[in-house]
């Protein structure tokens, strides 16, 4: 029972973390309907930003840089790059951020190299009892921290004039359009939001237990891709419960590895994929998506 309950804890921390990145892909998705995949190159620069500036302004300004530095890319995207496709299919779209993915990831591999970049993190590798359970500081660090920013974006989203704008954009662009509402700037704050998030995510994805950034840190936001859709693309909710179901999944399966072995090595990586699959063959929208209905 003790190892099932440190991994639940570990699942959870680990699975807040993918709510934020989840919640990325699903902002900007309720913002322009569509597919973000070029969100993995947004956290890695939110981390490359990060580290490269904490050794001339410390660990809390770096982190600031680097959510800025997100933020802004995500906006200078948009502007350069997503707004001339505006009106074209949504598979167009999901397409052109595939090869913002793809450049984007190459330049910033390339900067990094095969260096491993290490936060100078407060926590370090101390430990927090949790009845009798050893926990990492930086688990808990990363649950209280998301969860703060999860609540703060959604009642940011529930009662601020950026918030109805956005769900009013999700709902019916021409209708909100026609009311005033900067289409525009809504599909941009999401980009910068995402971004945003995404650094934050960086930070936690590259400090103890894991040895720091390298260039393959941005792949982890594919781990996040099946929350986004467990959850249900449009949904702010299911985001969360998405990165949950999948981060103590992941922990699951990668603990009782041995018990799993006639399935192979390496399930842990593979199982939120399968859980994917499931969900999506009962609910294709997701949990927590909203079902699209057509009188035929």
């Amino acid at each position: 029972m003790t190892t099932f309950t440190e991994l639940m804890i570990i699942g959870i921390s680990l699975g807040s973390v993918y709510s934020l990145i989840a919640l990325g892909f699903v902002i900007i998705f309720k913002s322009t309907e569509v597919v973000n995949f070029a969100h993995a190159s947004l956290l890695l620069a939110g981390g490359y930003f990060a580290v490269i500036s904490q050794d001339y302004v410390g660990f809390w300004p770096s982190l600031l840089v680097g959510i800025v530095g997100a933020a802004l890319l995500g906006m200078l995207l948009e502007f350069l790059v997503i707004r001339r496709y505006r009106g074209r299919d949504h598979s167009v779209l999901a397409i052109v951020t595939i090869g913002i993915d793809i450049v984007l990831i190459t330049e910033l591999a390339r900067r990094i190299g095969p260096r491993i970049y290490s936060y100078g993190d407060p926590w370090g590798n101390a430990m927090v009892n949790l009845g009798g359970i050893n926990v990492p500081q930086t688990r808990v660090a990363a649950f209280l921290t998301a969860a703060a920013l999860i609540a703060v974006f959604l009642l940011a989203f529930r009662f601020t004039s950026w918030g109805v704008a956005m769900r009013a954009a999700a709902e019916n662009r021409e209708t909100a359009a026609l009311m005033g509402v900067r289409l525009g700037w809504v599909s941009a704050s999401a980009w910068a939001m995402a971004g945003a998030l995404a650094a934050v995510a960086a930070l936690f994805l590259s400090i103890f237990p894991t040895t720091g950034l390298d260039r393959d840190t941005g792949l982890v936001a594919l781990k996040a891709f099946p929350a986004a859709i467990i959850g249900g693309l449009d949904s702010t909710t299911g985001a969360l419960a998405g990165g949950l179901i999948v981060g103590v999944t992941q922990a699951l399966a990668t603990g009782y590895q041995s018990e799993l072995s006639f399935l192979g090595n390496g399930i842990g990586e593979l199982a939120p994929y399968v859980v994917m699959i499931l969900v999506l063959l009962v609910r294709p929208s997701g949990l927590f998506g909203t079902r699209e209905l057509s009188r035929v």
